[in-house]
């Protein structure tokens, strides 16, 4: 029999009172194994003394949604604790998950042409089901899902595979799979999916090996400041293990020890906030673990020692505190916000790609180690020189360059020691033009592993975004690509951090910057636009040094008689015309564009 979310929308709307009536089960799917969840809480609550807030209804939540009030939903996900077995989730957690979704035209009856494409019927085969690639098969936790549960989350996965075939390496999303099926149909599970891996502006699931390990470092580090005395004790008992093992299976702590009660609860606040819930619900278990060490003999240094890893997840099954208690004390965590948690991910992903680049570009390094291949002072000298007499507009297309013959002005050669750009995946400039753009970069950022801070593809359109990856790095190349295939940008010299500079009268700087700041344009012109006053020594006034600038609600390159660059918050829409800083004409024919998609570049080791 089909499962339908309506059948319990009456259910979702009574939490303040459920009538003794009810079946004790109809909170869950009919694809679950029912008779081994507890469920003590449903109709064995306290009684009410009056203080604590009646349980809020589905459509409540759903009404602030759609008003765009995420904060107080935010608040009241995580004060409410919902009965485990409370009908609301058939109906909130695919409420929370759509919210996520990109694909908002999603037609009616896609999940069942994708099931049919891929197995040739949408009849569920008793045979099983081999699993994607991505998927750690030690880990497929079917929780409380009854034989054929399995083989609907087999067969979600795997369609979820097919459709999105950048997933190369996704442990979780297996167990993720099956707690939404204990309280949902196949199709809804599939579309809530849907939206956490398609959402732009939070992680929820990681879906390549890179980012699983960019993730539980990213827990360590938080952990040593956050978790201080705990990481403090591991190290001392067992010197000899390395802090890395233990973190590498930190989301096991919560996905496989913790008991299903708990569970639920963190993920009502888990579908509507994202990854970071389970950061701080993890900092409090090893709290918690290192408390419990101190007192009670069964997890004493001997116990332990041999494996904490395992030791932590026992101890999850066991969890000493209720669910109401374990999520109050993860978010009272103080000094966790997003931004910090974003700083330490990026720094993480960025040391991490760095290394990668140099363990594929060895045999270069050792091949340039000989003091022989290195550039003579006056070889350095004569870059230099060339790097300041770079021809300003490179009008000449190269079929012009060869009809003049071998006497034509070429473009700089490029510098790039060991990390050719041809490795960079752009989706707004081809290789040619990357060349191009490199060959006017001052010669020693040239030098330097090139790595994508920031992408509207990937990221979403959002200037909080923006400054949350790009703001501490010096320097950036922004590159824009327009609806009508402009493309054009900027190299920016200083820190976009600095909009939050004050002077000495505690004024935030309207503009910042350097001359190094320049402009550029790849298509439909091929032209690069220096400040106008990197020649000579005159004064041009104050309207030749507006740089940068930057604030909440837009970002603007060049000023004097208007902007070069200027984008709104949304990074959606821009307008470029003519400024005094860098004497350039409109970027673009029109003045005002559209952005297609935005990519923002950092250098490794600066």
């Amino acid at each position: 029999m089909p499962y339908h979310r309506a059948d319990t929308s009456a259910q979702a709307d009574k939490l303040s009172g459920i009538v003794e009536e009810s079946d004790l089960y109809e909170g869950f799917a009919p694809h679950v194994e029912t008779s081994e969840i507890k469920t003590l809480d449903f109709y064995n609550l306290p009684k009410q003394t009056g203080k604590e807030p009646a349980l809020r209804s589905f459509t409540e939540i759903q009404q602030l949604l759609q008003q765009g009030k995420k904060h107080i939903v935010k608040n009241i996900l995580r004060e409410n604790s919902w009965p485990i077995n409370s009908p609301i989730r058939s109906q909130l957690w695919p409420q929370l998950c759509a919210q996520h979704l990109t694909k908002s035209n999603v037609l009616d009856g896609f999940y069942w042409e994708m099931v049919h494409q891929v197995f040739g019927t949408t009849e569920l085969s008793e045979k099983p089901i081999m699993l994607p690639a991505f998927v750690d098969a030690t880990h497929c936790l079917p929780y409380h899902l009854t034989g054929t549960g399995r083989s609907v989350a087999d067969r979600i996965v795997n369609v979820l595979g097919y459709d999105c075939p950048d997933i190369t390496y996704s442990p979780v999303l297996y167990p993720i799979t099956s707690l939404l099926l204990h309280f949902m149909s196949e199709e809804e599970a599939y579309l809530c999916l849907a939206g956490l891996v398609g959402s732009k502006e939070k992680t929820f699931i990681n879906q390549t090996k890179l980012q699983h390990e960019v993730t539980w470092k990213t827990v360590m580090q938080i952990a040593k400041k956050h978790a201080k005395s705990a990481v403090a004790y591991f190290q001392r008992i067992c010197p000899g293990q390395k802090l890395e093992r233990v973190f590498m299976d930190w989301c096991w702590w919560i996905l496989a020890g913790l008991p299903f009660q708990h569970l639920v609860r963190i993920m009502d606040c888990y579908f509507h906030e994202g990854i970071k819930v389970l950061y701080r619900v993890a900092l409090v278990i090893l709290n918690l673990f290192h408390k419990e060490c101190q007192s009670n003999n069964e997890w004493s240094p001997d116990n332990i020692k041999n494996d904490i890893g395992n030791a932590l997840i026992k101890f999850c099954k066991k969890i000493p505190v209720s669910p109401a208690k374990l999520l109050h004390a993860a978010f009272s965590i103080r000094g966790l916000s997003t931004q910090y948690i974003s700083r330490i991910f990026i720094k993480t992903e960025m040391l991490l790609k760095s290394r990668s680049v140099l363990n594929s570009g060895s045999k270069q390094l050792i091949k340039s180690r000989s003091s022989d291949n290195l550039p003579t002072s006056q070889s350095q000298v004569n870059i230099q020189m060339m790097s300041h007499t770079l021809t300003i507009r490179e009008k000449l297309h190269s079929e012009s360059c060869r009809n003049l013959g071998e006497k034509s002005p070429g473009h700089r050669a490029i510098a790039m020691g060991v990390y050719p750009i041809h490795n960079l995946k752009s989706q707004v400039c081809k290789n040619e033009d990357l060349f191009t753009l490199w060959s006017w970069l001052p010669v020693r950022i040239t030098m330097y592993q090139p790595v994508l801070l920031y992408t509207t593809e990937e990221h979403g359109c959002s200037l909080t975004t923006f400054y949350v990856r790009v703001e501490q790095h010096e320097p950036t190349l922004l590159m824009i690509k327009t609806c009508n295939n402009e493309v054009f940008g900027a190299y920016c010299s200083s820190r976009w951090f600095e909009r939050n500079v004050k002077d000495d009268k505690g004024q935030r700087q309207a503009y910042f910057g350097t001359g190094e700041t320049f402009l550029f344009s790849l298509y439909p012109e091929r032209a690069k636009y220096p400040w106008v006053g990197i020649e000579g020594d005159r004064d041009l006034g104050h309207s030749s040094e507006l740089f940068m600038a930057a604030d909440s609600k837009m970002i603007t390159i060049g000023g004097g008689e208007g902007q070069a660059i200027w984008m709104d918050e949304n990074i959606r829409f821009g307008k470029t015309d003519s400024c005094k800083t860098f004497n350039n004409p409109p970027l673009c024919p029109s003045g005002d564009f559209e952005i297609r998609v935005l990519e923002v570049y950092g250098f490794v080791g600066i």
